[in-house]
């Protein structure tokens, strides 16, 4: 027969409150490296949003399609995947940009301008 050997755990009432006060300690830790750190992620965002906007507005048409289709897959594949809506709708906001960049620069060229000229009979 082997016997096994306890330890006791009683605890004067203390244990609770300083397990609080650890669990306070190491949030109040944590908020402040992100305080510390907030100022240069917005602006590491800020100079990747800027460089995306300018590659998107570079790019040609049917990269700008191809990416298009790309992204909507992807949504798509997350959707029927079952993933959270709030990522199937972060997934289409780069489709929307490229789209809406693709209707701006077909409606800027198709308004009138040298190449809707009608030629008389």
């Amino acid at each position: 027969m082997t016997t096994i050997e306890t330890q006791d755990t009683t605890t004067t009432g203390s244990g609770p409150a300083d397990t609080a006060r650890a669990m306070a300690d190491t949030v109040a830790t944590a908020a402040a490296d992100v305080r510390d750190r907030l100022p240069e992620a917005m602006a590491t965002t800020r100079d990747a949003l800027a460089e995306a906007g300018r590659t998107i507005r570079t790019g040609s048409d049917d990269q700008l399609s191809a990416g298009t289709l790309v992204s909507v897959g992807f949504a798509l594949g997350l959707l029927v995947g079952g993933a959270n809506r709030l990522l199937v709708l972060l997934a289409l906001v780069p489709a929307g940009a490229m789209a809406l960049t693709l209707l701006d620069r077909q409606s800027g060229s198709s308004l009138g301008g040298p190449s809707t000229t009608i030629d008389s009979v």
